[in-house]
């Protein structure tokens, strides 16, 4: 069976953009493919800087043929009264093609109808493939894409040439000013091209040794290791591999080189992550450490090209990297004769978010609220007095002039700074872990402090925020508040600190004092906390909890994630026993009822207990009460829900023979009350009418 290969030649695609657009290919045809009912093999895309390509296995000659029976209006008024053809009925034929000796009439359910029958698919898969082609190609998302020429046709980088064939046969189509072809163009030193590719078949043979590109990202990444580690090795090291800088440079070339260059060892005075930094961001270069874990003065670097003289190269490579060595150095030695309490006067003159005030001003707020944090969270574990002062210090390192330099190096440069500067570990830390976590898949801070550090700096920001109506919409969120508030629900998890978010945000707005805020305090903090809750609940479901319990869990306390998961975790292990079936149902019965009530009183009156079924479940309640408290005091979710074991007979009792909604007033809220002690008190753990059963 034939094979389908589309590349799209194109200049110079930024790496960041190729993992999408190969994704975005096998969707395109995926489902393109199965819309159109025609079966085929596996589909793969591969992309450089300069091509995108997709190549689809087994694909049949033909489409399927389809046949359907297509209904129009009812007969009754597709004819008139001379047996002519009606405006109905002109009307379905005019649109569907066909004339009226096509039609026939139809007998349903819901009476007779006129209707043909139609005969679609049977197309040539040359034909269908050239359709979609062009669709293929503008479907690739990029972030901004871009016109040339005088052709409304756009993509990421201008195209060069189309190269798309099914079996031995050119599949024609165009795509602005270019027309598909065979011919397709290799490395622009060690295969230039243009080769014209025979079969599809011949496709990955002819790019590999014809034009001396390497296809597959993934194979281009494992030379560059491979080749990297050997090179490492010759020196006594060992490669900083980095994945995310590694995927980069795998896609920023076609033909990987790995080359070792040097430099001088007197640049090592510098903190090995300014170093690190210099070589990775500016010249996409991977450190080399020794086995001892000392980084040693050597680079990893990738050619896109095997030149005739690699030490020319190589001189080339090291001497643009020294210059960007010796402004790491300057830097460095610069903030050496500085010190903190320079910087902390520098801050008030550096504006942190217009009405918010300064930097200074929040390395004051962190201060306090860090001392705050520590005696909440951690009296035993943490001097408060050393949590306050890696608040006040937090933010020193901003106007230093390595972090002018290197913004990425904000936070961790203060830690270096604080060490050298005498502060205690737990200060310097602290001060190097403040931006943790990152994201979803970014370490928390190691650190007791690390952690209160991080959470006042995320909480002071989305509580100023939120005051000043900054808040995000859409995926606009430029003040990174998504984030914070994911950063202050995984530390509060991974610590399982059960500790109300909602007591944090209050004392962020207390400690910013008068400020003309353009939320009332009430709409401010409504909707912040209504923002965690949402994040919390994202941050569950990725975790691959169940929608429903999450939101039952939710709608009781979505402030606080520690109690919430223990809830969650509680109500998902009471879902897997026999009891949770009938248990939930009764639940959700008592809910109901107390709610469209609108009782909320839980105690009741002996006296008014006429009936012998509510008289032993007021029995039964006197018995387990106590204890259940007890449990939901302690967070004892699990035997909370156990307990229900020994409700479910005398309430179930209760239901069957006592009228709840009695005419007598004292007797109907009596029994409501009896009920809402059950009730009221499961409804701390989950809001069981959510479940749906």
């Amino acid at each position: 069976m034939p094979r389908f290969v589309l590349e799209i030649g194109v200049e110079e695609i930024p790496a960041r953009f190729l993992a999408g657009a190969e994704a975005a290919l096998v969707s395109f045809y995926t489902a393109a493919l199965a819309e159109a009912g025609i079966g085929h093999g596996e589909i793969r895309a591969w992309s450089t800087p300069n091509r995108l390509a997709v190549a689809i296995e087994n694909l049949p000659e033909k489409e399927p043929e389809r046949r359907e029976i297509i209904t129009g209006p009812p007969a009754a008024i597709a004819w008139n009264k001379n047996g002519e053809p009606g405006p109905a009925l002109l009307g379905f034929v005019k649109s569907n093609g066909i004339t009226s000796s096509k039609v026939f009439r139809q007998k349903t359910e819901k009476g007779e109808y006129v209707a043909f029958r139609k005969t679609s698919g049977g197309r040539p898969v040359a034909d269908v493939l050239a359709d979609l082609a062009p669709a293929a190609i503008a479907s690739i998302p990029f972030g901004k894409k871009m016109r040339w020429g005088a052709h409304d046709a756009t993509f990421a980088r201008p195209l060069r040439w189309l190269l798309a064939l099914f079996g031995e046969e050119v599949v024609p189509f165009k795509f602005g000013p270019l027309e598909s072809g065979r011919k397709t163009s290799g490395h622009r030193v060690h295969g230039p091209g243009p080769f014209e590719v025979g079969r599809a078949e011949d496709y990955e043979k002819i790019i590999a040794e014809n034009c001396a590109v390497c296809l597959d990202g993934a194979r281009r990444a494992e030379i560059i290791r491979q080749e990297g580690d050997r090179l490492a090795k010759e020196v006594g090291g060992e490669v900083l591999w980095d994945d995310k800088l590694l995927e980069e440079v795998s896609g920023l070339v076609e033909h990987p080189v790995p080359m070792l260059g040097a430099f001088d060892q007197s640049f090592l005075e510098a903190p090995e992550e300014a170093l690190l930094t210099s070589m990775q961001t500016h010249q996409k270069s991977f450190g080399i450490r020794s086995k001892y874990g000392q980084l040693l003065p050597y680079f990893l670097t990738v050619l896109n090209i095997d030149p005739v003289d690699r030490d020319l190269v190589k001189k080339g490579w090291e001497r643009v990297l020294r210059a960007r060595l010796e402004d790491a150095r300057f830097f460095w030695r610069s903030d050496l004769k500085q010190n903190f309490d320079a910087w902390l006067q520098k801050l008030e003159q550096v504006i942190y978010i217009g009405p918010l005030g300064s930097m200074a001003d929040k390395s004051r707020r962190l201060e306090a609220l860090c001392e705050w944090l520590a005696w909440q969270l951690a009296p035993d574990a943490l001097d408060a007095r050393e949590a306050a002062r890696a608040g006040k210090l937090a933010k020193a390192d901003l106007v230093s002039a390595m972090v002018g330099e290197f913004d990425t190096l904000q936070g961790i440069m203060g830690g270096i700074y604080a060490r050298r500067a005498g502060e205690s570990a737990i200060v310097a830390d602290a001060i190097s872990e403040q931006y943790l976590p990152a994201g979803p898949d970014t370490p928390a801070p190691a650190t007791v402090a690390g952690c209160i550090l991080s959470m006042a700096d995320k909480a002071d920001a989305l509580t100023g925020c939120f005051g000043l109506n900054m808040i995000p919409t859409g995926a606009a969120d430029p003040n990174g508040l998504r984030r914070c508030a994911l950063g202050i629900i995984r530390i509060l998890l991974e610590r399982d600190w059960h500790f109300d978010a909602a007591r944090l945000f209050r004392k962020c707005r207390e400690l910013y004092g008068e400020k003309k805020w353009k939320l009332t305090p009430e709409e401010a903090d409504s909707r912040l906390l209504e923002f965690f809750r949402s994040r919390l609940k994202n941050y569950f479901l990725s975790l691959g909890y169940n929608t429903q319990m999450v939101d039952a869990v939710l709608a009781v306390d979505g402030a606080n994630p520690a109690d919430a998961r223990a809830r969650l975790d509680a109500l998902a292990a009471f879902s897997k026993s026999g009891s949770f079936l009938n248990s939930s149902q009764t639940l959700k019965r008592i809910e109901n009822i107390t709610r469209k009530s609108g009782v909320k009183e839980m105690s009741w009156d002996e006296e008014l207990l006429p009936e012998p079924a509510e008289q032993a479940l007021a029995a039964r309640l006197k018995e387990i009460l106590p204890k259940l408290d007890a449990l939901l005091a302690s967070g004892a979710y699990p035997e909370a829900l156990a307990i229900l074991d020994n409700l479910r007979e005398p309430v179930n009792s209760f239901f069957d023979n006592v009228l709840v909604m009695s005419e007598n007033e004292k007797l109907r809220e009596n029994r409501l009350r009896l009920l809402n002690a059950i009730g009221s008190r499961y409804s701390k753990i989950a809001a069981f009418s959510l479940l749906q059963l």
